[in-house]
């Protein structure tokens, strides 16, 4: 039987089956190779040699000193009640001046025996004061059994590893069990191509494993870090450009507009002409529909930069060509809001079929999960038949009932509400795979990472169309400054007073169930407060200072209908305020609102908070936000606020976004952050190399698909795309 490679071995059989378990459980590391890749978080210096006589306070010193003397004391304590508790007290000298030591309880057995007068040793720890005396508590020492200055300088200049630990296993027990795996950092097979490797002047990797792990000098670490850094850019780059170029082998169906079709009609009807950027993005879009393979593109625009236009223009083009486009849309409230729109922008080109329709007309239909039988029957039969050139709807479109007669192009509106599965079970409707055209408002971790990355084709809308309207927005201390919270219903009121209404953001609905399952964050920890809620909102603003104006409230417990009815009432003008939960979040659209109010803003993400934000300021009259929070001045919440504030930009605020959150995990679900397949790669301080690594991993797949010429870099790319992984870039 061949011998286990030796990056591949099972810790258990290395450290021993407990260290291995909790490894395993808590860190997710199970083999030596995996191990050896989990880097240290940063380096500790034990400080340069300090004189006792100029020791700083509340710094990490190392001293090389001689014991002038040591006592151990016994003393009484809660621990210890019957006066059984040890203190041992160390003083050293070092000629300059004298210090104490000080060590308590299990930890003075050893010094107790080591720490003999006389006995010259290097200390290292925190200067503290106790007793108006400088004292270092529990240092790490180490005695010199022979006064070797050489000993002292390397010891003392030595870069202590810090490890990500978890509180079963201490960063120095890793520190350990690292120093065990380290020999077989050799035999790693290196994933870079020699070229690449010697064209760039990186370390080779057993190299660069050992500098991470025991750094000599700062130097080292910085070497390391590049090529660990290329690895990781390097592998999943590849990964990508083989999703690419797997994707180029792909059939499909090419659909081309017909010159006196749909699209031209409706093109003719529109009331105003598109943006220069809306005409770009469509030609990106229009080349792309009419190849033999899928499109796969990400449309990213700001709020309100007119996606909806273009996606609506690109399923034309597709009904021209004979085929059918689905809109996917992640709440209900959103699908029947594009259901509207798409409706009244194409006017009688929706009405196929029907009595006035136009000639070359087409049906528009809606499908949600709380449409009445009949209803769902009828759309059902108009899919499957073909009379229905676009559907729009929520993940009901993806159940089984549902067939196309020739599906040809699947939009998804808001790509990070939708699981990969959702969108690969409609993807799998078409008779050949349909092209796909992805939109988001906001680039969001996930969606940044991917774009910098790139899995798709990336277009940009970074225009508003004219007629948008400014939006300023603030912060409002509440509880720094109560009188500006105040202002802010003022000003709500003043609003309304000229005819236009105004939106109320709260993180919570109120009602008991949904209180007892409100996360506390640790900002709701101090405050001891739960989050505002839509229901007791609604009362107090009715009853206070909005008291006269028509208050309604919106969230997603409501039923289907009454969501509905809400939003119509409230886009005709029935009510002036809209006091709602984040559902209004994405794609809501009422030009006559002016105003937002976001309580405690700071429970919002940035992201979160610039899509609420472009609710607001969609007509003719300028937008106002107001963010209101009770976050103190200095706190990192503030400062999240400031930003969203002090910019409208949405490819800025991604990026503070994404800084703040880390990238969370590029190829898996998890978008916390917590998770990630990247461990040295920061994606928005490393574009460079990301860049760099996407040109060569394209060049390299281009040349070796199955990368048969570089079996190191495979068996990477096997231990990066577990099955589960590999999946989600299937299906991405």
């Amino acid at each position: 039987m061949d011998a286990v490679p030796a990056l591949d071995e099972p810790l258990k059989k290395v450290l021993g089956p407990a260290t291995a378990k909790v490894m395993a459980e808590h860190l997710g590391l199970h083999t030596v190779g995996d191990l050896l890749h989990h880097y240290p978080r940063r380096y500790e210096e034990r400080g340069q040699l300090t004189h006792l006589a100029d020791l700083p306070m509340d710094e990490h010193v190392t001293v090389v000193a001689q014991v002038a003397d040591a006592r151990l004391h016994t003393f009484a304590s809660s621990r210890a009640p019957r006066g059984k508790g040890q203190r041992l007290e160390v003083t050293i000298t070092d000629g300059s001046g004298r210090l104490q030591l000080v060590f308590f309880g299990a930890g003075v057995h050893k010094p107790h025996k080591e720490l003999l007068p006389g006995t010259r040793a290097m200390f290292a720890g925190k200067v503290s004061v106790f007793n108006r005396r400088l004292q270092l508590a529990h240092p790490a020492y180490e005695l010199l059994r022979a006064d070797s200055e050489e000993a002292v300088e390397s010891w003392a200049g030595a870069l202590i590893p810090l490890y990500p630990a978890t509180a079963k296993l201490e960063s120095w027990k890793i520190g350990k069990a690292i120093q065990t795996v380290l020999p077989s950092a050799q035999e790693a097979a290196d994933p870079l191509p020699e070229t690449l490797r010697e064209g760039r002047g990186l370390l080779p990797l057993p190299e660069a494993l050992l500098k991470i792990h025991r750094p000599h000098t700062k130097a080292d670490i910085e070497q390391a870090r590049a090529r660990l850094k290329w690895d990781e850019a390097f592998v999943l780059q590849v990964a990508l450009a083989r999703r690419r170029h797997a994707d180029a082998q792909l059939p499909a169906v090419p659909r081309r507009p017909r010159p006196d079709g749909i699209l031209a009609a409706f093109d003719d009807r529109l009331p105003f002409s598109l943006t220069e950027g809306q005409r770009k993005v469509s030609e990106e879009i229009f080349a792309d529909l009419a190849t033999d393979h899928p499109m796969h593109r990400l449309l990213q625009g700001e709020v309100g930069s007119g996606k909806t236009l273009v996606a609506l223009r690109a399923m034309l083009a597709v009904v021209d060509a004979g085929g059918q486009a689905a809109m996917l849309a992640p709440t209900e409230v959103l699908a029947q809001q594009h259901h509207r729109s798409v409706t009244e922008m194409m006017g009688e080109l929706a009405e196929g079929g029907m009595l006035g329709g136009a000639e070359n007309a087409t049906k528009v239909v809606l499908l949600t999960g709380s449409m009445g039988a009949a209803a769902r029957r009828q759309a059902l039969l108009d899919l499957a038949t073909g009379e229905a050139g676009i559907v729009i709807g929520t993940h009901a479109l993806i159940e089984d009932k549902v067939q196309f007669h020739d599906l040809g192009l699947v939009v998804v509106d808001e790509q990070h509400r939708f699981g990969v599965e959702q969108r690969d079970a409609l993807r799998g409707k078409g008779k050949q795979p349909p092209h796909l055209l992805v939109m988001t408002a906001t680039p969001i971790p996930r969606t940044v990472a991917m774009t910098v990355f790139g899995d798709l084709e990336t277009s940009v809308l970074d225009q508003l169309p004219a007629g948008r309207s400014p939006i300023a927005s603030h912060v409002v201390p509440a509880a720094d400054k109560p009188h500006f919270l105040a202002r802010a219903w003022e000003r709500v009121r003043e609003e309304a007073g000229k005819g236009h209404q105004a939106y109320v953001v709260c993180p919570r609905i109120g009602d008991e169930e949904d209180g007892a399952k409100a996360k506390k964050s640790p900002e709701d920890e101090a405050e001891k407060r739960p989050p505002l809620a839509v229901l007791d909102i609604a009362e107090q603003l009715a009853r206070g200072p909005l008291a006269g104006l028509r208050v309604e409230v919106l969230h997603g417990r409501m039923q289907p209908d009454d969501k509905d009815a809400v939003m119509r009432g409230f886009a005709a003008g029935e009510a002036d305020v809209l006091v709602a939960t984040t559902v209004i979040e994405v794609g809501v659209n009422v030009p006559n609102a002016t105003v937002m109010v976001i309580m405690d803003a700071d429970r919002f993400g940035v992201s979160q908070l610039h899509q609420l934000r472009g609710r607001v300021g969609r007509g003719s009259a300028p937008g106002l936000c107001l963010l209101v929070t009770e976050m103190p001045e200095a706190s990192a919440a503030r400062q999240r606020l400031n930003a969203v504030a002090s910019t409208l930009d949405g490819f800025e605020l991604s990026r503070i976004d994404l800084e703040q959150r880390r990238e969370g995990d590029v190829l898996g679900q998890a978008q916390s952050g917590t998770r990630s397949s990247l461990r040295m790669l920061a994606v928005i301080d490393d574009e460079e190399v990301i860049a760099e690594a996407r040109e060569e991993a394209t060049r390299i797949v281009a040349v070796d698909p199955d990368l048969e010429r570089l079996p190191a870099l495979r068996t990477a790319l096997d231990a990066l795309l577990d099955e589960e992984r590999e999946q989600y870039l299937e299906k991405g």
